[in-house]
């Protein structure tokens, strides 16, 4: 079968009990997480996932523009409706990107790795991005919707990219199945996603995010109006039950980040 998402493919790689078992496809879509949106205000199933071959809208965090040219990446977004509270969902995000690291280094000879909080890189460029959002009321979560977008064949990059993110394409030389990538996160989260909802927190994970925390024991620089405007700098230590990451000071005090509206880099760049 030739490269593609379309729910026949996805379904042949796919071993889930509720993940994924509702794919919902088009061939070009905006973007898949206002798509996944409009279609849980409509009562959607938890479990159902939308999948693009070309997102012509889509957008990261903090507003980002995210390009995903025809056939060139895994678009996809989770509808998930949780039984817990607001306050614990912004940890999902996390538990994502530990999942999209896990299945490329499932998959492939690459050593995918984490920065804090949701982005995954190859070679210290980035290669995925994932979007969370959440219809809710106080003290009830009606959905939410995951999104990611890897970068399966990209070739080309915009020039303010170009020395910041890759493809699975670039780092391995050879084309990739798509298909089978978006089956093996959908499995990964599936399963993280269970043993999540019973502990509330990110506690049986830690160990595997902290150790592939690309900035794990290394000078970060935090940014965001939180830090007020001097920023705060440190070294990161890890995240913590919550997923808040842990920055240790020049004097020994450790402060705890929340994601947020914040930007986490290290002193010489990005990483």
């Amino acid at each position: 079968m030739s490269d593609t998402l379309r729910p026949e493919a996805v379904r042949e790689h796919l071993h889930t009990k509720w993940l994924g078992q509702e794919l919902y496809y088009e061939e070009t879509l905006d973007s898949t997480n206002t798509r996944a949106k409009a279609l849980a205000r409509q009562g959607a199933a938890h479990g159902t996932v939308v999948l693009t071959e070309e997102q012509t809208g889509g957008r990261g965090r903090m507003g980002r523009g995210w390009v995903t040219p025809k056939g060139s990446s895994v678009a996809m977004t989770c509808i998930l409706r949780p039984e817990f509270l607001p306050q614990d969902a912004s940890m999902l995000t996390l538990l994502m990107g530990l999942s999209v690291a896990k299945a490329c280094r499932r998959l492939y000879p690459l050593k995918a790795q984490i920065k804090w909080p949701n982005d995954v890189l190859i070679s210290q460029k980035k290669i995925c991005g994932i979007l969370t959002e959440m219809g809710a009321d106080p003290g009830r979560i009606h959905y939410v919707v995951i999104g990611v977008g890897i970068n399966g064949n990209l070739t080309e990059f915009p020039r303010e990219l170009e020395g910041k993110a890759t493809s699975l394409l670039r780092e391995l030389g050879v084309q990739i199945r798509r298909a089978p990538l978006a089956a093996a996160v959908l499995e990964e989260f599936e399963e993280m996603y269970e043993e999540f909802s019973e502990r509330l927190d990110l506690s049986a994970f830690r160990e595997a995010y902290d150790e592939i925390l690309i900035s794990r024991g290394r000078p970060v620089a935090v940014r965001g109006a939180a830090m007020g405007a001097e920023g705060l700098r440190g070294v990161a230590r890890g995240i913590d039950d919550r997923g808040e990451l842990l920055v240790e000071r020049s004097d020994g005090t450790v402060v705890r980040v929340n994601a947020g509206e914040v930007s986490v880099r290290g002193l010489d760049g990005y990483v």
